[in-house]
Parts: structure tokens; C-alpha cells; sequence
């Protein structure tokens, strides 16, 4: 069965030299769990990654399936299943390439050393909290619609730890104006990862020097009131609005990302 990670590999594949293309595939990559295949089983807080050996340079190697890692191996082995943006941060700096899916997927590549310093660099981020710094929010303005279809997909990946998301424009203590992003509801011990994940998708959306805060209003509150009253609400999937036909449901689908209103 043909994986999203697949899908943005396919795509850029078939376009190499569209930015667009290469950035949602990296995108996916840091967003999929992947299992990396370990030397010994896992002890205390440590993962001891297999290292192979290759022509250009040591790689460890990673699979974004359970069944992928089997039909590489055809034995059982030790593993680790963690999202790909833990992953790269994991191997960063110890020279070692990425592997993936080598020979059993259609996203089979190897990704060099530089590539995983990269991506760990890309994920490292996350948006400033503004909340308890603001003089005042209003409607959102213009909004690249590469950002706009880069949060869409993100936030339905997303969906089961997000009550509501609003965009709104804010104005800071500074003086300084930008973009808010409210989510609200969102437990608080997801909000960090929350928070990283979304920083990536306008990092990747290709909108240099674009600025987007977030902040996590309880639900209910007067500040999730606020924003919802004058923002743009992206409609997230829910499994309640899932159709009875085999088709997928709105937001489900990473080609095709909820609707904002």
C-alpha cells in the first residue's frame, strides 16, 4: 500500500528540479514514524542505530513501515519507531546518511549526511508563544497561499490533539505586527510538539522570512472566543464527519487539505 511518504517521493521524483516538490517530500519525511533498524535492543534512554557501510558513506537505516523493515531483513532484529523529525535530530552530527526504505518502496533513496544535518536544522524551531504580548488582534491579511495550504495539511495530520484552529493577524507589545495561529484545546503535553510541527510547515511552505506565532487558548476562554469571532477556522477532519463510502475524508488526504473559512 502506496504510503504519503511514497507520494511526495513519487512527485518530486517525476518534477527533481521543483522546489515545491522537493520541500513536501523532506515535509513528509519529518512528519512520518519512522523505524530505524538498531544493532542491539534498546537500554535505558540509549538507541544504538545499525551502521552500514556504503561508497558514500555510513548510513543508518530507516522504514517508515513495519512490514518494510521485515521484507528488508527477512529476520527479526531490533528497532525503534520514533517521527522522523526525533529521528533526524537523533543522527545529526554523527555523520551518518539516511537510508530509507532501501529497496522495498517506491520512496527507496539515501539521504547524505548533510541532508539529515539539514532536516534536523529545518525541525529544530518552533514559533513563538504570544500570548501575554499582545495589544491586539484583527482579521488576518494577505497570507502567501503556500502557508495557507502547508498549515492545512499539517493541521489535519493533526487533528485528534486540535479542538479549533483560528489565524488571525496580531499586534504586538513592540509595535511589531504578525500572523497568529490560535489552537485551541490542545492537551499541554502536545503543545510543544504541536508547536514544532507547525513551524516546519511554514519553514517548508517556501515563504522566506514569513513570521507566524502561536499561542494555545483553553476552550472557552475569552481569548478563544476572540478569535474565532474575527479569524479564518480551518475545518480539520473529525471521524464523526468520516462518509460511509470507502472515499477519504476532508483534511484526510495530504493532496488535498481541509478547507479555511
Amino acid at each position: 500500500m502506496e504510503t504519503p511518504l511514497d507520494r511526495a517521493f513519487g512527485a518530486h521524483q517525476a518534477m527533481p528540479d521543483d522546489e515545491a516538490l522537493r520541500m513536501r517530500f523532506h515535509e513528509r519525511l519529518l512528519d512520518a514514524e519512522l523505524i530505524l533498524l538498531l544493532r542491539e535492543e534498546v537500554t535505558g534512554a540509549t538507541l544504538k542505530p545499525e551502521v552500514f557501510a556504503l561508497e558514500s558513506g555510513p548510513v543508518a537505516l530507516v522504514f517508515d513501515r513495519d512490514d518494510r523493515l521485515a521484507a528488508f531483513l527477512e529476520a527479526p532484529a531490533a528497532y525503534a519507531a520514533l517521527p522522523g523529525r526525533r529521528m533526524v535530530a537523533l543522527l545529526a552530527g554523527q555523520g551518518l546518511g539516511l537510508g530509507l526504505n532501501l529497496g522495498v518502496a517506491p520512496s527507496s533513496t539515501l539521504l547524505p549526511a548533510e541532508a539529515v544535518t539539514w532536516l534536523a536544522a529545518m525541525a529544530a524551531g518552533a514559533p513563538s508563544e504570544a500570548l501575554g504580548h499582545l495589544r491586539g488582534i484583527a482579521p488576518p491579511g494577505e497570507v502567501p497561499q503556500g502557508v495557507i495550504d502547508a498549515l492545512g495539511t499539517k493541521l489535519a495530520a493533526m487533528a485528534a490533539m486540535i479542538g479549533e484552529a483560528h489565524l488571525v493577524s496580531a499586534r504586538h507589545d513592540d509595535g511589531t505586527e504578525s500572523a497568529l495561529l490560535a489552537l485551541v484545546g490542545v492537551p499541554e503535553g502536545t503543545q510543544a510538539d504541536v508547536a514544532a510541527a507547525v513551524a516546519e510547515a511554514v519553514r517548508f511552505s517556501g515563504a522566506a522570512g514569513w513570521r507566524l506565532d502561536v499561542v494555545f487558548p483553553s476552550e472557552g476562554s475569552a481569548a478563544a472566543q476572540a478569535v474565532a469571532r474575527i479569524g479564518w477556522r480551518f475545518e480539520l477532519p473529525r471521524p464523526a464527519e468520516a462518509p460511509a463510502s470507502n472515499r477519504a475524508g476532508p483534511g484526510t488526504d495530504p493532496e488535498r487539505p481541509p478547507i479555511l473559512r
